[in-house]
């Protein structure tokens, strides 16, 4: 769903979330994740692995910038696209690249 139309009091399936659409929800589901709430208090990088673990192929690194999107949302943070963590990502994976 687009940030902008998410309702935080109607979370009731994935696709509720901002920036999930049914690829995504799929992937979540594949991680053992099939409610929002079991998104709070994750480590999308733990999820990102996790992810390329079991499909055994790595994702795009978009699809971290997804995960960071919806952790921090389920975490209290509004609603962003998820381009706007692309920058963070990029410093966050230089830094555990040294």
């Amino acid at each position: 769903m687009h940030p902008s139309k998410v309702d935080r009091t109607r979370l009731r399936k994935l696709t509720d979330l901002p920036n999930v659409g049914r690829e995504t929800a799929r992937d979540l589901v594949l991680l053992g994740i099939t409610s929002p709430s079991q998104l709070e208090g994750r480590d999308p990088v733990v999820l990102y692995d996790a992810l390329c673990d079991k499909t055994r192929t790595r994702q795009d690194p978009c699809v971290l910038d997804v995960l960071i999107s919806l952790t921090r949302f389920m975490d209290g943070d509004a609603p962003q696209v998820w381009w706007a963590y692309t920058a963070e990502r990029k410093r966050m994976m230089a830094a555990l690249a040294r």
